[in-house]
């Protein structure tokens, strides 16, 4: 697997760190679990970093130097994807010929590695975007800037390289061929998991005083990094427009915002507490760090609700997170989210806070409704086991072997008489 702007090691919710992350993460141990050898590439970001890390039972993470360890920009990591290859080349060349059966690339970076590595080592190459300029493009957050027209050549260009590409979605699947131009028989649908050990239903009242939240709140929680794109900015103004409509309940309303500054957030790290001040809310807004997975678990199970008003998402891991700790999801309408959110939650179109409010407050005001999507949220996140989603990748990764075998005459049909044919992973 390559993935180069994000480590698997990285804290959710900081800097670049999030999804991605906890899906190369989660699907390499599962793989582990399986005898599949599972070796992670990534950019080393720190001196104080080991050359490889043991992830899990048979996942190896290995650092590459490609620019400066500290205060790189994403933006700015097309300029080191040479010196990344590089780095990837010279491990691969102290290693057995025919060591690597599949490449993996995460995001577009990744996928310009793995288009060299997988041309270099004569391997198939699956590709998973994650996110999408085309599709982020359309649909920005006021005042937030486009993707780059050089991530749209670069992205074009794995979709022609790849093997085999992997869709989040039906909708993701449909955006790669209608707006890249990929073939649809190249394109698998692979829907993302959620780790049902960690993340399961508990006891609120407990939750909540392990996350020191006063018992009889409404509690509304926000999980991700703070940038436009994941639009906080929204849920702090519906939140004003709740607190207008109904005053009585500023005494009881809390909204905890999980997460750090990432991307065009880094602009302004404090714009969205100094937007809680002037909107007169900064009374029920608290701002908490990103969390491990386990205290995140406490924060599911302490919400009331979860809200997700993105722009774009290709999937929303966090929806399927809450879900599986029993607490329902307020989600735009977008991407991945109707997905992730199943019959577990209400869907808003559009990013009018006023209609945000309204979602937000029908809900907190119908204890039956909610415990209604409540038992609807567990059902809807147990059919999405990181399990079941590393079995279809690796079925996946098994058509992506036969097609290349079957591509190669001399491998698939040997010349002399009795040789085996290649074997397929």
């Amino acid at each position: 697997m390559i993935s180069v702007h994000t480590s698997p090691l990285d804290q959710p919710g900081m800097g670049d760190a999030g999804g991605l992350n906890v899906y190369v993460v989660e699907t390499a141990k599962r793989l582990g679990r399986r005898g599949i050898e599972v070796e992670i590439f990534t950019r080393r970001t720190s001196a104080a970093l080991a050359e490889t890390v043991q992830l899990a039972p048979g996942v190896l993470v290995r650092h590459v130097d490609a620019g400066p360890y500290e205060g790189l920009a994403k933006n700015d990591l097309p300029g080191q994807l040479c010196a990344f290859a590089a780095g990837v080349m010279r491990h691969v060349a102290l290693s057995p010929e025919g060591h690597y059966d599949l490449v993996h690339s995460h995001y577009w970076l990744s996928g310009q590695v793995g288009w060299l590595a997988a041309d270099r080592w004569d391997v198939p190459l699956v590709h998973t975007m994650h996110t999408m300029a085309r599709v982020k493009n359309a649909s920005l957050a006021q005042d937030d800037r486009p993707e780059p027209s050089g991530r749209e050549i670069g992205e074009e260009q794995v979709v022609r390289a790849a093997s085999l590409l992997v869709a989040n979605t039906p909708r993701e699947a449909n955006e790669l061929v209608d707006l890249y131009d990929a073939d649809s028989e190249l394109v698998e649908i692979v829907s993302p998991g959620v780790d049902l050990e960690t993340f399961t239903p508990g006891d609120r009242t407990a939750a909540r005083s392990a996350v020191c939240l006063p018992d009889g709140a409404q509690v509304i929680l926000f999980v991700g990094r703070i940038q436009p794109l994941k639009a906080p900015d929204v849920l702090l103004r519906a939140v004003a427009e709740l607190l207008e409509r109904d005053p009585d309940r500023r005494g009881k309303l809390v909204v905890a915002v999980l997460g750090g500054p990432s991307g065009t957030g880094l602009d302004k790290p404090r714009g969205l507490q100094q937007l809680a001040r002037e909107l007169g809310i900064a009374d029920v807004v608290q701002f908490v760090p990103p969390a491990s997975r386990s205290e995140l678990a406490q924060w599911y199970r302490a919400a009331d609700l979860l809200a997700v008003p993105s722009y774009s998402e290709s999937f929303g891991l966090v929806a399927l997170e809450a879900e599986a700790c029993g607490t329902p999801v307020v989600a735009a309408d977008v991407g991945g989210l109707p997905d992730a959110v199943g019959d577990a939650g209400v869907l808003v179109d559009g990013h009018d806070p006023g209609d945000w409010a309204t979602a937000l407050g029908d809900l907190l005001d119908d204890p039956i409704r909610r415990k209604e999507l409540s038992g609807n949220a567990i059902e809807h996140a147990a059919r999405f086991g990181w399990d079941a989603t590393s079995e279809r990748l690796l079925e996946v990764y098994r058509e992506a072997c036969r097609s290349a075998v079957a591509e190669a005459p001399d491998l698939a049909t040997p010349s002399f008489a009795g040789a085996p044919t290649a074997p397929i992973p």
